[in-house]
């Protein structure tokens, strides 16, 4: 089963900045113009490392960068580590109250032949997993915690923070942030026997932990298979639980399509296409608030119904599994992600997309079912919120103790 371990954070100095001007959403989910934001907040933004920019004038890479700021944060003191190593218990809470709370630990990562212990969901881009290999070589950190759901009935009983929490803040979007130092052996005891009696399931962070695993296997063959800190990977670990979980669709907009491209006729090859009626900022709102699968242009807006034989043909009758299938038929076009139905119609607006498909969010126990079938939903299925913010805390794999 998972191994799941206290370690000694590295965590933000408080009497030498400003925590609530140091997190940062996790990387792949920030756009330029907020990383030039975060990045003017504060020279130790935690999106100086997390998203680096190379040094042109220096001749330094990106990575480089990262590598050289985290350790001078270290040198500095702007960073501090725990004086024992510890579990760090976590709580978002957004503005209507929800609150979703978890642990952040060293998960071990499986050998080969005990993949059952960590669950991947989705596929991955290769690219992305790349980007994350050069920053975990060059810092040799673990930057920002995967996000892993166990299947523990539980857990989440035993994570009841007590006092008052070491960092208390809100991000932009007025969602509030806290985290919890436990250092106690009893309670570390009971909550890393309680992750270690059940399969995980990933829910964000595959490019991490597949970049972790690459990374490991890099490290044992260079140090004759000697156990590490690069044996395991920081993660915040929540119970897969409706209480605990908001899970949203990822919506795709579409550019780049042939002049005089009839879309909806196109997509009525797989789907029963309803005209909803004429489009707008509201309509599009409404359409995503209800999770209809849907069409919308500037103009106009219709629902989709799957044909028997597209929910056939498709993974399951998953949205995204549906939607991959119609777009492969239609000519060559751009696809982006958008993450709510603002973002949709801003694309759409600001003639950065033609058209967008409104998809629906997937099931808290269809998550369960794909990971324990051994299953990965397509790439791009799922959106959970709110995001964990990275800079709460981070992870030095030379300062793991088995390393002392």
């Amino acid at each position: 089963m998972p191994r799941f371990e206290a370690f000694p954070g590295l965590r933000y100095n408080p009497d030498k900045v400003r925590l609530d001007q140091v997190i940062a959403p996790p990387y792949d989910v920030i756009a330029p113009a907020e990383r030039m934001r975060l990045a003017a907040r504060s020279a130790v933004n935690s999106v100086h490392v997390e998203l680096p920019e190379p040094d042109l004038k220096a001749g330094i890479d990106r990575y480089q960068v990262a590598a050289l700021l985290f350790e001078a944060w270290r040198v500095d003191g702007i960073l501090r580590a725990e004086a024992v190593p510890s579990l760090y218990l976590y709580r978002m809470t957004t503005q209507d109250q929800r609150s979703s709370t978890g642990v952040i630990g060293a998960l071990g990562l499986p050998e080969p032949g005990q993949e059952g212990e960590i669950l991947p969901h989705e596929e991955t881009i290769a690219r992305a997993r790349t980007d994350r290999l050069e920053l975990l070589r060059a810092t040799r950190a673990n930057l920002s915690p995967i996000w892993g759901l166990s299947l523990a009935s539980g857990l989440s009983a035993l994570l009841d923070p007590r006092g008052e929490p070491a960092i208390d803040v809100f991000d932009d979007d007025s969602v509030r942030h806290q985290l919890w130092v436990l250092d106690d052996p009893a309670a570390i005891d009971a909550i890393t026997r309680s992750v270690a009696s059940a399969p995980i399931v990933i829910a964000d962070g595959h490019h991490r932990y597949e970049t972790a695993r690459t990374y490991r296997a890099e490290q044992r063959q260079a140090h004759g298979d000697r156990p590490g800190g690069y044996d395991l990977v920081m993660a915040l670990v929540t119970e897969l639980s409706e209480e605990q979980l908001s899970v949203g669709p990822i919506h795709r907009t579409i550019s780049g399509l042939p002049a005089g491209t009839d879309l909806p006729g196109r997509l009525g090859e797989w789907f029963d296409v309803v005209r909803a009626g004429p489009s707008s900022e509201r309509m599009v709102s409404a359409l995503a608030d209800s999770s209809s699968l849907a069409l919308v242009t500037t103009e106009d807006a219709w629902l989709l119904a799957p044909r028997p034989a597209t929910v056939e043909a498709s993974e399951r009758g998953l949205d995204t599994s549906m939607v991959s299938l119609a777009l492969g038929s239609l000519p060559p076009h751009t696809v982006t992600y958008r993450h709510s139905a603002a973002e949709v119609w801003r694309a759409l607006v600001n003639g950065e997309a033609e058209a967008a498909l409104l998809l629906r969010p997937v099931t808290v126990a269809q998550i369960g079912d794909w990971a324990r079938r051994g299953r990965r939903m397509p790439p791009k299925t799922t959106y959970f919120s709110p995001k964990p913010r990275t800079g709460m805390v981070f992870r030095a794999l030379d300062e793991d103790p088995r390393r002392a």
